[in-house]
């Protein structure tokens, strides 16, 4: 999808996208192909044209930051398509006041960092990421993280799957969009919350139970595994109204 936007080209807006996939310009390549002779409304050609050569330079080498700062949170989903090998799906618990967990899934493999062990180990992880997804990250997550790693740079394309599928018509929190999905929990974490995994951190940190830090653990995970679920879903509903609306591009 990302080879297909435009939208994130200085000058360039849903409308004159739309236009362009309208006039037969599908993709970058086939507006450089033809040398920028399509119409794009009232951003100059020869400017689109140097873009588009950045954007293809920038996804060439995977530079993250490049994309993050054009497309924004709103179009961030774009990316994920070509970036997603690099993703990490990422959710954070807390005790109400400091990060108690973080927890990182890239697909494959999940790491848990917890305070008190290995939490400052998120340093290094995360700057070998260029694509964040979370769910309410954008308000949540990443500025409990800033302000918890001062100095860390927190610059890659963040996919914030809240807004997603509430654009796609699902409202609530992300347990209840899961089984909206079909997207089943064991049975012995289905129906935990946040709130208890603020009492299974204080069992473990003031009583040292490991059996809550053990359960605390496998519910962040059902939280970041299920999130490749749920983007997954996502890209490819938004990929497809994009696309294919007939209201959109006929």
């Amino acid at each position: 999808m990302l080879r297909e936007s435009f939208i994130h080209v200085p000058g360039i807006g849903r409308t004159t996208e739309r236009s362009l996939w309208k006039q037969g310009c599908p993709n970058w390549d086939a507006y450089l192909a033809a040398g920028g002779r399509f119409s794009t409304g009232h951003a100059d050609r020869k400017s689109v044209i140097a873009f588009l050569e950045r954007s293809n330079r920038a996804l060439r080498d995977f530079e993250h930051q490049f994309f993050a700062r054009h497309l924004g949170l709103r179009e961030a989903w774009r990316a994920y398509g070509d970036f997603k090998h690099l993703c990490a799906y990422l959710d954070i618990e807390t005790d109400g006041a400091s990060i108690t967990a973080i927890g990182l899934f890239d697909g494959s493999n999940f790491t848990c960092l917890l305070k008190g062990d290995n939490l400052e180990n998120f340093r290094d992880l995360i700057s070998k990421y260029s694509l964040i997804v979370t769910f309410c990250g954008g308000t949540f997550d990443l500025p409990m993280l800033k302000r918890h790693f001062s100095g860390v740079l927190l610059d890659q394309i963040h996919i914030d799957l809240h807004p997603l599928l509430r654009k796609l018509g699902f409202r609530g929190g992300l347990k209840k969009i899961e089984k909206e999905f079909g997207i089943a929990r064991p049975p012995d974490l289905d129906g935990l919350s946040g709130f208890d995994a603020v009492i299974l951190w204080r069992r473990f940190a003031g009583l040292g139970d490991e059996a809550a830090r053990e359960r605390l653990v496998a519910y962040n995970r059902e939280d970041c595994v299920n999130l490749e679920k749920l983007t997954a879903i996502a890209y490819s509903r938004l990929k497809s109204e994009t696309l294919g609306s007939p209201s959109e591009c006929d």
